[in-house]
């Protein structure tokens, strides 16, 4: 998911997308702990697409926080 694409969600939208992506980051941890992981660049994938989603978070945190200033 693109970084413009998460920039039309809402905050709870963003949060609950949050919360999804941290626990199949979590899956994805132990199955390559168990040694059962298939594929290893989706864990990449994952980490990319947490640092999109809070990177959108605190734009948007710090956008609102200039509007009241």
């Amino acid at each position: 998911m693109k970084a413009s694409e998460l920039r039309q969600k809402a905050d709870a939208e963003l949060k609950d997308l949050l919360v999804e992506l941290r626990k199949e980051q979590f899956d994805l941890r132990m199955q390559k702990a168990s040694g059962s992981l298939t594929n290893p660049k989706e864990m990449k994938r994952v980490r990319r697409q947490i640092a999109r989603v809070k990177t959108v978070m605190n734009q948007s945190a710090q956008s609102a926080q200039d509007k009241t200033s």
